[in-house]
């Protein structure tokens, strides 16, 4: 039984399936392997989830350990862990600063999901920009590198300094994309911010500067492939189905062109009228669950809609495509 773990950027292997992108993970705990199935725009997406979500347990060494609890989860939730195996993956993590004695050089980074949204992060070197592309920024450049704690400290200094936090919501990441400047106001945002943080009073002796050099991200998600105005799907629950064909990715988000002619007779706008309304989906939800193939041909998980004075619709009262 082969089990959702979310959403995942991988690649390297032969073309076309080996090339890099966004992909869903799967794990089955019976024969204990693991696969990824790749996520590129115009691919079919028809599933239901069955039976209930599950927790997946913990990562360690390359493997994964199973749920000693046997626990369910909130299908709402993005979070594909129980609280308890959560906690020990958080024993031994970055984030948590439970690991100190990390050897491994690390980056610092300035990273840009739109205009006036920009933070200053760190992520292990080896993992090179993989980091970047899981948060779905638009475009970054790299500041420094240097040890885990050297990293840390610059991280937390130049955030202070520049007045950028370390993290924005998902919906202000999602409201952005929608209204993108162009990628030259884009590179001149980070080029001012990457000056200013490499002032001789801010920068730590022990990180290593690095040159500006921005990266764009538009290509490999699909930027220009998003509508100004996207509907949302909710959560998952046993039997929902969703029907769609894939956009764009950024991050753990999908976008989809839901099969149907959702919102006929509601009026024409971006995402809306013939063809099927497109919806953006945080893959993480999908994490814990066994997905079977649709019985049917329309979405019904809830879709909440874009547009003001809509509210939430049900993809049960679409039309189906195919």
């Amino acid at each position: 039984m082969w089990r959702c773990t979310g959403p995942r950027w991988s690649g390297g292997g032969p073309e076309p399936e080996g090339r890099f992108g966004q992909r869903l993970g799967w794990y089955c705990a019976e024969r204990g392997e693991e696969r990824t199935s790749l996520l590129p725009a115009g691919k079919t997406l028809a599933f239901a989830a069955q039976g209930e979500r599950c927790c997946l347990g913990v990562r360690r060494a390359g493997r994964r350990i199973v749920c000693p609890y046997d626990a369910v989860l909130d299908g709402a939730s993005a979070k594909e862990q129980c609280a308890r195996c959560a906690q020990l993956d958080r024993s031994r993590s970055v984030a948590a600063d439970t690991m100190a004695d990390d050897p491994r050089p690390y980056g610092v980074y300035l990273a840009y999901f739109g205009p006036g949204l920009l933070k200053v992060g760190i992520t292990a070197a080896e993992r090179g920009a993989a980091r970047l592309v899981e948060q779905g920024a638009v475009a970054y450049a790299w500041l420094g590198r240097g040890p885990l704690m050297a990293a840390r400290r610059a991280e937390a200094v130049l955030g202070s300094a520049l007045a950028v936090p370390d993290r924005f919501t998902k919906s202000a990441k999602r409201a952005a994309r929608g209204a993108l400047p162009p990628v030259a106001d884009r590179v001149a945002e980070l080029a001012r911010l990457h000056v200013r943080a490499q002032e001789p009073a801010l920068w730590p002796e022990t990180l290593e500067p690095v040159e500006f050099a921005c990266t764009d991200h538009t290509e490999l998600f699909g930027l220009d492939r998003i509508p100004g105005e996207v509907a949302e799907l909710g959560g998952m629950t046993a039997g929902a189905e969703v029907v769609g064909e894939v956009l764009a990715g950024v991050g753990a988000d999908v976008y989809l062109r839901l099969a149907g002619e959702w919102g006929r007779g509601q009026g024409e706008g971006p995402g809306r009228g013939v063809g099927g309304v497109v919806a953006v989906m945080d893959a993480r939800v999908l994490s814990g669950w066994v997905l079977g193939a649709a019985g049917g041909r329309v979405t019904t998980v809830p879709v909440r809609a874009a547009v003001a004075g809509v509210g939430e619709r049900e993809g049960g009262g679409q039309e189906g495509l195919f």
